[in-house]
Parts: C-alpha cells; structure tokens; sequence
C-alpha cells in the first residue's frame, strides 16, 4: 500500500472538498472578539456574556454534589437518556411557561444544547436552498449563521408595519424563492436591546398567518427586563388567539445562558406537539440528547434558585446599563444617538453617516484600548456600517465610565 508524500497531505485544498453550502460558513466577528477579554489592557464591550460572578455557584455545587452523591441518580445523570429532555426538568419548564400566559403539557417541551442549537435544529427543518427568511435588520448573528448553513435567501422583516403579506409574497416570487419562515428577537433583542412593542407582535401574527409561515420567537432576554411590565411573548398572544399552543405557528426558544449559566449549554423549544416531535428526530441525527449531566443539575438549580437568581441579575444589569446610558451622554458628541434599553444586556449607538464602525473599533483598540462589535455583522445584506454594539453585563460601573469616555476620545478625534 502506498501513501501519498507528507508534503501533499499538508497542502491538500479542502475547500474542494467541502460540500456547497460550506461555503457560507463564515467565522463569528464576536468570537473572535472575545479573545480580547484576555487581555487585561482592553476594556471590552464585544462579548454579550454574563458576568461569571453572577453565576448561582453555591447551588451549582450543592446540585451536582447531590446528584453525583446519589448512586442511583448519579448512574442515570451519567448514562444516555431520552432526545426530549429530562422530565422533570422540561415539567419546570411547562410551570415557567404557565407564569408567562402560555399552557402547555411536557409534550409540547424539548431540552437543546442552548437555544442556539434550537436555531440550527429548526434551520434545518424549515430552510432549503433559495428559501426565504425573514429576519430584522439587525438581527442576531448567530440566527443568521445557523440558518446561513441551510442555503436561505433573506429579506428584512419589517415590524412597523410597511410591508404587506401580498409584498412578502412578490419579494420572495421575484427572487423564484418559497416563503419559509420568520424570526424576531421579542424580548431586549440582540444587538439593539429594544423590545417589540404588543402592537407590533399583533402585526406579526397576523402576518405569519396570512402568509402561513412559522414564525421563530427567540426569548433569550426575556427573563432580564428591569423597566416596566413584561409583554406577553408572541407564543402567548397567538395561543390566546387560537385556545391551544398545538394550533400556534409560534415556535419559542428558550435558554438558561442568561439567567443561570451559558457553561452547561441548556435551552429548550416551546410549540406545538406535531413541530416538537419532528424537531427531537432533528436532535437525535445531532446529537441523541444535550447532557444528562446538565440537565438532572439544572433541575435542581433552577428549582431552588430561579426566581432570586433572576431577580439578583436584573438589579446587577439595571445599575450598569445606567452608567453606561449615563457615560454615553456625558462622552457622546454631537451626531451619535444610541437605544435606552428596557432590560437585557446591550446599547446600539448609531455613528454618523460615513463612519464605519469595523474601522473605528481597530482605531479604537489601537489608539485607546477600547472594544465593541461592529454594527454590520448584524445585518444579513452587509448593510449598517454605521452602527455598534457595546456590552453592559461584563464591567463594573467604573470600567464601563472609563470604556466610554475613551470611546469618546477617539469618536472626537475621528478625521483630525
């Protein structure tokens, strides 16, 4: 037998290879932003992750000491388990879904490896090559790269209300395209931190059922409001339109990343019984079933610690984007606007017209030692150069006051 030389093996092109939808796979500016957090000079606010000293660490140890303790337990959190979930962990859910104005049953549940892989797994159900997705813009990144993988074409989902169902439809039948499916941050969306008002929800609904199409709530903030009461989700409003979630199009996405920890990779989808069923035969082909581990530890977690977890994260966040809302006045010139979010973790500052925030963010590390995400990587038509994210939920009020004021400096003194 022979082999081929050492040499060849090394330079050997893969992206020949690949099949073609790997060629829309694109690295995550965010990701690669976060590599900056190790860097103690940067004050960074890339990353929309939660701040590590917030994590439930007592209750983590109490549970996985407890379950690990408990032969039994122990055996079963350690084995291979069911594609849906861990039982009492989805009935928790069910409970929590019940606090928000929807009724469901645990059929109606399913665990995921984080609500990004809900995405991917729902992605792959619903979008084929050429399909439409409609999406905001912005919108999150990461949506845009697990649907990107299924070969969609996107257009903007306009949530004010100026475009029709009947200029969907032309859209997508100009570009020879099927109508596949919609999606909507609801809740302190990512990157904008702004919620859709109830009337827009309303507008939404009635949208995807003229068009009957499912529509994507992912609700990964909602748990994190700190101003005003809490919109009923787009789930619950439809549920209440039509008596029963099995007759919804509304599928939610759900994740404990933001309130108890994004480490052990939890989320779960929301919806009717016949969407669920088609979306464990998804996850079994993924991944057979997120950790047992994780979610037995979960159970126990949020059981016990849910409620005061929340509230302490929200009192934590409120006080930090109120700095950061208060530095942004104090450092902003003239020209740069920004969104006073109601909850979540994030503030979108608007430039003025010509100035590129991929280039200001290399300025800005360079010259102050200050970092963001560029406002394009949100935007599915390379659009909205003129836009950052800056992150709240990882820097005490005193870093965010500093962060800010060197961003300033270095808007200020743009073009001298």
């Amino acid at each position: 037998m022979s082999y081929a030389p050492e040499a060849e093996l090394k330079n050997r092109d893969w992206e020949a290879l690949f099949a073609h939808r790997a060629e829309r796979m694109r690295a995550s500016e965010i990701r690669e932003l976060l590599k900056l957090l190790a860097r103690g000079d940067i004050i960074s606010f890339a990353g929309g992750i939660p701040d590590p000293a917030l994590f439930p660490m007592a209750a983590m140890q109490r549970a996985h000491a407890e379950v690990l303790g408990d032969p039994a337990l122990g055996s079963a959190a350690l084995q291979y388990s069911v594609s849906e979930g861990y039982p009492p962990l989805r009935a928790w859910i069910v409970s929590r879904m019940a606090r928000l104005g929807i009724a469901c049953d645990i059929d109606n549940v399913m665990l995921t490896s984080g609500s990004q892989q809900a995405l991917d797994l729902l992605a792959k159900l619903f979008l084929g090559r050429n399909d439409t997705a409609l999406v905001t813009k912005p919108t999150y990144l990461g949506a845009l790269q697990a649907f990107n993988t299924y070969e969609p074409r996107f257009a903007e989902l306009k949530l004010d209300g100026n475009m029709t169902p009947a200029a969907y439809r032309e859209e997508a039948a100009a570009a020879s395209s099927r109508l596949a499916m919609a999606y909507v941050v609801s809740d302190f969306a990512n990157p904008t931190g702004i919620s859709v008002p109830r009337a827009a929800r309303e507008r939404l609904l009635d949208a995807v059922a003229d068009l009957d199409i499912p529509l994507i709530e992912d609700t990964a903030y909602e748990a994190l409001g700190y101003d005003g009461a809490a919109v009923p989700s787009c789930l619950a409003l439809d549920v209440a339109r039509r008596g029963h979630i099995d007759s919804s199009r509304v599928i939610y996405c759900g994740t404990f990343s933001k309130t108890i920890a994004p480490g052990l990779r939890l989320g779960w989808i929301c919806a009717a019984h016949d969407l669920v069923k088609k979306a464990v035969l998804a996850k079994q082909a993924t991944d057979l079933h997120s950790s047992s581990l994780n979610q037995v530890v979960m159970h126990r977690v949020v059981t016990e610690v849910f409620e005061r977890q929340v509230s302490r994260l929200a009192a934590a966040y409120a006080k930090r984007r109120d700095a950061m809302l208060a530095a942004l006045e104090r450092h902003m010139p003239e020209g740069v606007s920004w969104t006073r979010p109601g909850g979540g973790m994030f503030v979108w500052v608007t430039l003025p017209e010509g100035l590129d925030g991929a280039e200001l963010l290399a300025a800005a590390i360079e010259r102050e030692k200050v970092a963001f995400v560029p406002g394009k990587a949100f935007y599915f038509d390379g659009t909205g150069a003129n836009h950052i994210r800056l992150s709240f939920s990882l820097m005490p009020e005193d870093r965010i006051e500093e962060g800010i004021a060197r961003l300033g400096r270095v808007i200020k003194g743009w073009g001298k």
